[in-house]
Order: structure tokens, then sequence, then C-alpha cells
């Protein structure tokens, strides 16, 4: 990068730390530290639930899923509008009307201690892993941009968002997130321009679109019902309204988010305003990367996206057969340019059937490029078996860095690094506070002062700092982080959710009973992910339905009993 990229790089971070810093100073107790005193506005809460959603594994990982597999991943979000209206008229009223610090609080007045605290622990776990993913996200453009080691990455991306979560608390989190929210929007904007600005000049966006469209980059809806197939209108509305109804009604990372509302109606303009923007943004999002694919018809791609995996094979014993890989791919890509050259003038001159010949071709071509690339991979994993082979995370960054200019590489690099401090930050002060509430004040020290529970919650937000950086450091073996986050998320959000659903809405089932199907419904949801049964999205629906279906026989056991003595 050059001096202007590392200036506003530096400064638009040092702005946000410091100035969250600022504003924040002075939190006495916890009130304070996790809930922001409850005094937000909606329109802080719905950025501080956005930016905690937005994360940099969106903004690095999304445009290189739609340059791979299409924007067909914009059917996740279809089930997030009607969560957002369900967890307004349920979850928020309840969770203000008993005046928690956590959503788990409410499970031991409804059940018992045992079951807040596996939903707490449940909670932690997958919160945690996730936790350490958006601190590898930024790690990665470190460790291409000034070639350091990832592991030195990790530690100085997660020990800079610890320093002023543990500063400030909530209101520091929600604080920096207006900014850094500021800064995603401007970066994501521009980055759309470049993109379109950097086609041939003989192909207009609108063309660029149908380019899209023929290299069947814009499979945005797709209505058949397959449940291993992992995106789909129906895994969108029914397995994504799970997910999101668990991630938003049970998740802590958000519903701190709301409880720092002012009231019952900010927390819920908050959530509908998130509901309303979120599936247009990540849609932009998306169509990013697959205008990017279509950028990629005209300008070639390397063989392999990842510089760090690149150099060291082109340095190995294997670099000439490499370097006949490269060559072979440089001329089928060519052989595709010319084919498309050619579409672009049979959509010019309104060719519909030679059109359509002519993208065939050129998905025959980038098969034999993508036969190429799996020849690569598979040299660079014989040079080094734990290479990081999966380049996803890595096709938007080489992008930037190669065809932005001078100024904007540093604010698309800042917009990366704010959404992974955003999402973080909200992290580990969701974390510190199940830890806390849940956890500590709950089986080790009920009788605490303020001034204490405020210590042990920062001591608790830097240990859960360094669990996440651990973490980081085996996350290069994931694949696409995008996936891969809400994969994890899955495997645990449909179990928490089944136990609200029945504390909520099954009155006559007790903390025994929901327990035990909690722990059962668990063990299912993983063996059936084991054996790769479904989609991920569906387990979210398996793990809830599974807790009610266990909890409800579990109950009539303990009716029977309960009949049993009453009749002796």
């Amino acid at each position: 990068m050059s001096s202007i990229d590392w200036i506003v790089l530096i400064g638009t971070l040092l702005f946000i730390v410091l100035y969250g810093m600022w504003k924040s100073k002075g939190d006495k107790n916890i009130d304070g530290f996790l809930l922001a005193d409850k005094t937000m506005p909606w329109y802080v809460v719905g950025i501080s639930i956005m930016a905690t959603q937005a994360s940099a594994i969106t903004f690095l990982s999304a445009p290189g899923q739609a340059y791979t597999d299409g924007m067909r991943f914009v059917q996740f979000y279809f089930g997030l509008p009607i969560a957002m209206v369900i967890l307004c008229v349920t979850f928020v009223p309840i969770f203000h009307r008993l005046n928690v610090y956590t959503a788990y609080e409410f499970l031991e007045k409804r059940f018992d201690l045992k079951t807040r605290a596996l939903t707490a622990f449940l909670f932690l776990i997958q919160r945690g892993l996730a936790c350490g993913l958006t601190i590898y996200a930024p790690s990665i453009i470190l460790s291409s941009i000034l070639g350091w080691n990832i592991y030195w990455t990790n530690l100085f991306m997660g020990g800079l968002v610890v320093l002023y979560t543990v500063a400030g608390g909530t209101r520091a989190v929600s604080i920096t997130q207006m900014q850094q929210m500021a800064v995603i929007l401007v970066g994501m904007v521009a980055a759309g321009f470049m993109v379109v600005h950097l086609l041939p000049e003989n192909i207009s966006f609108r063309e660029s679109l149908n380019l899209a469209g023929k290299m069947g980059k814009l499979n945005v809806i797709d209505f058949s019902f397959d449940l291993k197939n992992q995106y789909n209108v129906w895994s969108g509305l029914i397995g994504g309204l799970f997910l999101m109804l668990s991630y938003f009604g049970t998740d802590q990372s958000q519903v701190g988010r709301y409880l720092s509302g002012k009231s019952v109606g900010q927390s819920r303009l908050g959530l509908l305003f998130n509901g309303v923007i979120k599936i247009p943004m990540q849609f932009s999002i998306l169509l990013i990367g697959a205008l990017l694919c279509v950028f990629y018809q005209f300008q070639q791609p390397p063989l392999h996206f990842n510089n760090v995996e690149v150099d060291k094979i082109s340095n190995s014993s294997l670099a000439p057969e490499y370097k006949i890989l490269e060559s072979k791919n440089e001329k089928v890509y060519r052989e595709k340019k010319a084919v498309m050259e050619d579409l672009v003038k049979a959509i010019h001159s309104g060719d519909e059937a030679k059109s359509n010949e002519l993208g065939s071709i050129a998905k025959q071509k980038q098969a034999e490029m993508n036969s190429l690339r799996a020849d690569g991979i598979a040299l660079m994993k014989k040079n080094d078996s734990k290479a990081e082979t999966n380049d996803t995370n890595y096709i938007f960054l080489s992008f930037v860095m190669k065809y932005f200019p001078a100024g904007l590489i540093g604010l698309l690099i800042a917009v990366i690094f704010s959404a992974s401090m955003s999402s973080t930050s909200s992290e580990l002060n969701a974390l510190a506070s199940a830890t806390v509430v849940d956890i500590y004040k709950r089986l080790f020290k009920k009788d605490s002062d303020a001034r204490h529970d405020l210590r042990v919650s920062k001591v608790a937000t830097v240990c859960w700092g360094i669990y996440a950086i651990m973490v980081a450091m085996f996350a290069n073996q994931l694949g696409s982080l995008i996936e891969a986050v809400n994969k994890l998320g899955s495997l645990f959000y449909g179990t928490i959710l089944g136990i609200f659903v029945v504390a909520f809405y099954i009155k006559h089932v007790k903390g025994a009973a929901v327990f035990y199907a909690a722990l059962l419904a668990e063990a299912v949801v993983l063996y059936c992910f084991w054996i790769e049964l479904t989609a991920f999205l569906w387990l979210n629906l398996l793990g809830c339905a599974c807790v009610v279906c266990f909890a409800l026989l579990f109950s009539l056991n303990d009716k029977s009993n309960v009949s049993q003595i009453k009749n002796a």
C-alpha cells in the first residue's frame, strides 16, 4: 500500500477507537458497562444490531462467495424480516419487563438454575468460536499486505479490540459502531462504483448484469425444494427464520444491543430497522461479487488468489509444474475472453440465440479454468499439507489491492477492519455479560458489590479475547468464512431457541424436562450434521423441534409420576 493508504487506514481506525473510549469513559458499575444504562436511542440500537451482524466476514468473504457460487446466498436472509416482527411482539417486551442483563436470566425464573446455566454454556461455546473467526478475517489482510505471519496478525487485531471493549464496555461498542457503519457504507459504495468503472468501456451496467446472468451468477431465487441444497427460498424462509429468531432473540451479542435501548419502543424500532435494511445491503454486497466475476472475464484472474500460498509453491521444487499450469490457464483465458467479446457483440445486436450459445461456450471455458485451478490446489497440498487452498476469502481483497487507486485501498481496508472490530467487540461484550451474570454471579459469588462485578466483567472480556485469538489461530482450515460462521451457529441456535419456545409458550413443562430435552436435541443436531443429513440451515428447525418434542415427552413422564404419587 502507498503512504496515503496507510494514513487513511491508521487515521480511520485511531479515530474510531479513541472516540469510542472518550465518549464511553466513566462507567462505574455493571449497568453502564454491560447495558450502557439503557440510554441508547433506536437508531443507535438499529445500527449496532446491523454492525454486530455485519462483520469483516461479510465484506471480505461475501463478494468471493458470489464470485464462486453466485448470489443465491442472499436467500439465507429471507426469514429475517419475519423474525424481526415476531421478536418485537414476543421477546423484546418480556426482556424489558423482567429488567434482565442477559436473555438467560429469564430461564432461571421460568425453569431453574441448571437450565439457565446450560443455555448460557451453549451460547458461550458457539459465540466464543465465532468470535475467533471474526478476528481471523482482518488478519488475512494484514498477513497479505505486510507479509506478516498470520499468528502475529491475529494477536494484533484481537488485542486492539479487547483494548477499547474493556475500556468502554457496551457504550463504547454502540458509539464506535455508528462510525464503523458510516465507514463501511461509504467504502462499499466506492467498491461497487470501482467494479463497474473498471469494466470495458463498451459494457454498460445493464449489460454487465446480463453477462453475470449468462455466467450463472445472478441465481438469486431458487424455488426448488431439496433438504441438502444449502440455499433456496424454502431453506431461507424456514430454516433461516429459525436461525434468525435464535440469533436475534437468544444470542446475547444481539440481545445486549437492544436491551440497551431507552424503551421497548426504541428496541423494537431498532430491530425493525435492521429487518428492512439487511436484505438490500447483503444483496448489494453479493452483487459486487457477481460483477467482479464479469470483470475477470476481461482481465485475467490469477490461478489462485491467495498470494501467500502462491509464493510458497513458486519457491518450492514444484514451481516448474505450477508454472506450466499458469501457462495453460492463460491460454484458456485468452480463448474465453474472445468468446466473451463475441458475446458482448451478440448482446448489443439483440441476438438472443447467439448470446445463449456463446454463454454456454464461456461456461465450458470457465470449467476448464476451474479444472486447472483444482490441479494447482492439488500441487499446493502436495507441497504443504496444511496449505490454505480455499481462496474465497482472498478474491475481493486481491481485486482491491491490484486495481484500486491510492487512498481508496486504505479506505476499503479500513472498512473490513471496522466491520471486524464492531462485530468482535459486541461478541466479547456479550460473552463477558453471560459469563459474569449467568455463571459467576449465580454459581460462585452471589453477593458481590458493583465495583467487584465491573472488575470481573473486564477480566472476563480479556479472557474471552484470549480464547477467541486462540480459535483464530486455527480458522484457516475452515474455507469460506461467511459459510463457516453460519454453520457453526446452526449447530447450537436451534437447541437454544427450542428452550425459549418452551419457556414462552408451553407453560406446563418444568425445568428438568426441558434440560434433558435440550441435551438430547443437541446430540441429535450434532449427529445429523456429522452424517450430513441435511443442509445446515435446516438444523435450526430440527434443533428447535427436537427440544419441544422431547420436552413434551419428558413432561408426560413427570405427569405420570405425579398421578402415581396422588393415587398412592
